[in-house]
């Protein structure tokens, strides 16, 4: 039985320390995908409710609502911006130009592979 173990078997079984044991037993990090952080974000930037309000809420810590609160005002503007049709159309000809550059490598590999195994049946059959 690990130290750890045995100290929390001494502690007094509280309603409030049962639920901090399986907070820390539970010590995990959580990953939230996007659409829940801009829900959040959004709640936090209408101001009807209080950080801690939104805290209990969604179970985010206040100071994570604030970050992607930030975030979310630093990047809004983007959004309705011609910059961003201008990258995403340079990111789609980058992605288009290097999936052809894998094609042809591909291609080219294949070639010299069954290039090499004919080279070695033929130094075989020598």
């Amino acid at each position: 039985m690990t130290e750890r173990r045995r100290c929390l078997q001494r502690l007094p079984r509280s309603g409030l320390v049962l639920q901090l044991i399986r907070v820390m037993a539970n010590n995990v990090r959580r990953g939230h995908d996007a659409a829940f952080k801009a829900r959040v974000a959004l709640e936090a930037l209408k101001g009807e409710k209080t950080m801690a309000q939104l805290s209990s809420e969604f179970g985010v810590h206040a100071n994570q609502i604030r970050q992607w609160r930030q975030k979310l005002l630093e990047e809004l503007p983007q959004v309705f911006s011609d910059r961003r049709k201008k990258f995403d159309k340079e990111n789609e000809e980058t992605t288009s130009e290097l999936y052809r550059q894998i094609g042809q490598l591909k291609v080219e590999m294949d070639w010299l592979k069954k290039k090499s195994q004919m080279l070695l049946l033929k130094k075989k059959g020598d």
